[in-house]
């Protein structure tokens, strides 16, 4: 343990929390590129096609997963080690603990990289890596459920703030969702046989931003706001409605994935019917949130932690919206099976709580630096940079996604359509490109903020 005790002292009193934005920052910057090199394929997919361990087929599976393990939810665990001490006024359990368990995150990424660059995969969207790899995972989400629930134990604060409601949830329920999702009881294939393992996919499949990317992203949208603003949160009562509402409705919806498929009918409505509703537990959200920060948007522009989060809000709308919406029969008709479900997989994954991330991290820095961001043009310039890409990735898409769902309802065959999305795809790697330059300079302005920074200190 010699080393990492040496590690956590260059680290500071803040370990954990800078060792998980570090590690979000790195594995940003490793995410969009691979997500450039599928991009390029879907261009000229004979570009580097003998290069077998970025293929198509391998770099599409590592960029979800290093979005989704290596970006979001480090950055959302970032913050969530650095307010919950501070919510529960007690330190962190264990700040070894964090670090040990973000040294392990790393490894398992990493692992998780090679294995599906070599072909290693269960072929279950969101569920591809080999049940080593899902083991590992399992455990360090264990680490931090313990090293969360133990600070809990030993708050000085007796209410719990909403932001704790929400990270503690997510990480329970990951934890037990993805052993679910990913059939961790069978591990010669990882998966059950058919419409059993597809209903169970999507359970998994739908909860990985439904119950671990939502609840964390929220938990800081409640933390940095009323702070940035100066402002008491609206409604103590809204938030815990907008809590247990989102808990109960979100739990169902996946099976709007698989209405085109046959899966019990009374399974479909109960999708449907909760997909429709999430409008509830999302507008409570909104009209707490924005009602608590009414009047301050100039407060917002200033703080650049409190800007990303704010987008981030915005993003979420949209994203409800869009998604109840096809959950309904005669809206998937047309945007199912088509890019359309992979513009809303950006808007929610990485606008919503890719976005709210970043703004995590932004607002933690000075924090547990205590000194100022290395450069707050440079943060300025990454925050324009993803909202430009990914607003004219996800449009790109949608688009796309139209002209593909009706060309299948008119009966046109697959290579007709090619030639008419290509450019789109041509715009939509262009898009990529303006993410990409905003991953690297985060990246730069925030190794920079933790360990090159020559800004005085702050306190």
């Amino acid at each position: 343990m010699a080393s990492t005790v040496t590690i956590t002292e260059q680290l500071g009193s803040q370990a954990a929390a800078k060792a998980f934005t570090l590690t979000s920052a790195v594995w940003f910057a490793f995410a969009t590129s691979f997500g450039m090199i599928a991009a390029g394929y879907l261009i000229a997919p004979d570009f580097m096609a003998n290069i077998e361990f970025i293929q198509f087929g391998r770099s599409r599976p590592i960029h979800v997963n290093l979005v989704l393990f290596g970006f979001v939810t480090p950055g959302l665990l970032a913050a969530a080690l650095y307010y919950t001490p501070r919510l529960l006024r007690t330190d962190l359990y264990s700040q070894r603990l964090g670090v040990v368990t973000a040294i392990l995150w790393n490894l398992t990424l990493i692992v998780a990289v090679v294995t599906l660059s070599m072909g290693y995969s269960q072929g279950r969207e969101y569920a591809e890596l080999p049940w080593a790899v899902d083991m590992m995972i399992a455990g360090l989400f264990g680490l931090v459920i313990f090293n969360l629930f133990m600070t809990v134990h030993r708050r000085q604060e007796p209410i719990l703030y909403v932001s704790i409601w929400y990270a503690c949830a997510a990480v329970i329920l990951t934890a037990v969702g993805y052993c679910l999702g990913n059939v961790i009881w069978k591990p010669d294939s990882g998966a059950l046989l058919g419409i059993p393992d597809a209903i169970l996919l999507w359970f998994y499949g739908h909860n990985i931003f439904g119950l671990l990317l939502t609840p964390l992203a929220l938990g800081v949208a409640y933390y940095v706001l009323p702070l940035a603003t100066r402002s008491p949160l609206y409604s103590h009562t809204l938030s815990l409605i907008g809590f247990w509402s989102l808990i109960v409705v979100y739990t169902h919806v996946g099976t709007h994935h698989l209405l085109q498929v046959p899966v019990p009918t009374w399974l479909k409505a109960i999708s449907i019917v909760d997909s429709v509703g999430m409008v509830i537990p999302v507008m409570v959200f909104l009209i707490n949130i924005w009602f608590t920060v009414k009047g301050k948007l100039g407060d917002i522009h200033a703080d650049i932690g409190a800007k990303f989060v704010f987008t981030g809000t915005i993003m979420y709308f949209f994203a409800n919206i869009q998604g109840s919406f096809m959950a309904l029969p005669q809206v998937q008709r047309i945007t199912h099976f088509n890019n359309w479900v992979v513009g809303h997989a950006h808007l929610g994954v990485f606008a919503f709580a890719g976005i709210t991330a970043l703004g995590g991290l932004y607002f933690i820095l000075p924090k547990i630096t205590k000194k100022p961001l290395y450069s707050r043009y440079l943060a300025d310039l990454q925050y324009w940079l993803i909202l430009i890409g990914v607003s004219v990735m996800i449009i790109d898409l949608t688009i796309v996604g139209l002209i593909q769902g009706n060309a299948w309802i008119n009966g046109e065959t697959i290579y007709r359509v090619l030639p008419e999305i290509h450019l789109y795809y041509v715009i939509r790697a262009s898009a990529g490109l303006f993410i990409l330059a905003g991953a690297y300079l985060g990246l730069y302005n925030i190794v920079r903020t933790l360990f090159f920074n020559p800004g005085a200190a702050t306190e």
